[in-house]
């Protein structure tokens, strides 16, 4: 669609004959072929915003300039009967040709300028599990939780290439249901800058520093930040490299790390990379992580039977294929070769459809086994099984209404080290904004 709209979207859109004589002289560059203007602009064609021909299409074969540009965002500018979504897109097209705009007499403030550089995107949840765990010693196997989550999402504009993102998180435990007060009494809201870091996106090559999210096996293995930079490049295959510092101590759920350091600041040095192929219904990767950490020391025997040991090696692959646009069938697996025990994790999982936030009425499910040893899988994402479990989970998920959606989740298997009882009914609502 970019190589169609060319200079002859000026005939289409041109305002009169003056616009012809300005053109002749026009002092603006042209817009390079792979802006994302093009691409807004098509939309907009699409939605019957902006018209084409007779044929709804646009023809030529050059670049369109900057004022030409500017032409057609004045028109869309005066269409009042166009969808949020259009209309979005229209004010980020103001925004853009600002300048251009204001010489044809279209004023854009300042103020709107640069509010449209930063997005604000996020969710309000309320989570509720039961778990049991027979395998707890203290003779608590069972416990309930209730949680409410803020999650605020923001997002800058530095330059054409560059943006600063960030996620804060704010959250309280319902089930304590504790405050701050003039008695002592502990407050249970954490309020948590999670995730700081810029990106920069060169053509087919994306670049990540900062406190980001992690870029490879970051469900089975890794659901968690890393403190560092990540650099990814290609289009079908592409390759990816990261470096930085984990916290093992984090956010884990992970009963080893947690029993092993109490004092909870050892951080791992880690170095990562990862390839992974995707194309039409087919996408099979592979990665490799180097951990660096005192922590696996202190994890005794049951990491390394030597107990010297302060590294990790992790191996991993995963393959995905979609058999059509409801039906997929995934897996994963990993090894750490540096561990001797509980070193192996996978998952298998079949998927159907998913619930869509924006649209009402979508749905969703799932089944899935997985295998998640403790010394590989540090920190999954899965809802259902934790790490050091085996076992079935299924789920479910529905669109209540726009941005609103609920999940369930069941998890029933067992502890891997000793074969007892694990289970855990997970359920969410979670209202997107």
């Amino acid at each position: 669609m970019k190589k169609t709209l060319v200079s002859a979207l000026t005939t289409a859109l041109v305002v009169g004959a003056a616009s012809t004589t300005f053109a002749a002289t026009n002092p603006f560059s042209d817009v390079p072929a792979d802006h994302w203007a093009y691409d807004a602009v098509s939309q907009l064609a699409a939605d019957g915003v902006i018209e084409g021909y007779g044929d709804s299409t646009f023809k030529g074969n050059q670049n369109i300039t900057r004022y030409e540009m500017a032409q057609m965002v004045a028109k869309a500018m005066a269409k009042t009967d166009v969808s949020a979504s259009d209309k979005a897109l229209i004010d980020k097209l103001a925004a853009e040709f600002s300048d251009e705009l204001n010489n044809l007499g279209v004023r854009v403030s300042n103020l709107e300028r640069n509010a449209d550089k930063v997005k604000w995107n996020g969710e309000a949840r309320y989570t509720y599990t039961s778990t049991r765990d027979k395998s707890k010693t203290d003779g608590k196997d069972k416990s309930n939780d209730d949680e409410l989550l803020l999650r605020l999402e923001p997002s800058a504009e530095v330059n054409n290439n560059w943006h600063v993102n960030a996620r804060l998180d704010a959250s309280t435990d319902l089930a304590k249901d504790s405050g701050d007060d003039d008695h002592g009494s502990s407050q249970d809201t954490n309020v948590k800058l999670q995730r700081l870091w810029a990106d920069g996106q060169y053509g087919n090559t994306n670049i990540k520093v900062g406190k980001l999210p992690m870029q490879i096996d970051n469900n089975l293995l890794f659901d968690d930040e890393i403190s560092g930079a990540a650099i990814t490049t290609g289009k079908d295959l592409k390759v990816t490299l990261q470096a930085g510092r984990f916290d093992l101590n984090g956010d884990t759920n992970n009963a080893a790390i947690d029993a092993a350091d109490k004092t909870k600041d050892d951080t791992a040095n880690m170095q990562s990379i990862g390839l992974q192929y995707g194309k039409d219904k087919l996408s099979i990767g592979a990665g490799y992580h180097h951990l660096n950490s005192a922590t696996f020391t202190k994890m005794g025997q049951s990491y390394k039977s030597t107990e010297d040991e302060d590294n990790a090696d992790i191996w991993s692959a995963n393959l995905h294929y979609a058999f059509d646009k409801n039906v997929a069938l995934g897996g994963a697996y990993a090894e750490n070769t540096k561990a001797d025990d509980y070193k192996k994790a996978g998952t298998v999982e079949l998927d159907y459809k998913g619930a869509e936030p924006e649209n009402k009425g979508t749905w969703g499910a799932y089944a899935a086994y997985r295998y998640l040893g403790q010394n590989v899988a540090f920190d999954p994402s899965y809802d259902g099984a934790w790490a050091g479990t085996k076992g079935w989970e299924v789920g479910t998920n529905y669109t209540l209404f726009k941005n609103t959606v609920a999940s369930v989740k069941y998890f029933n298997g067992e502890n891997i080290d000793n074969g007892k009882d694990a289970e855990k009914l997970f359920g969410r609502v979670e209202f997107h904004f």
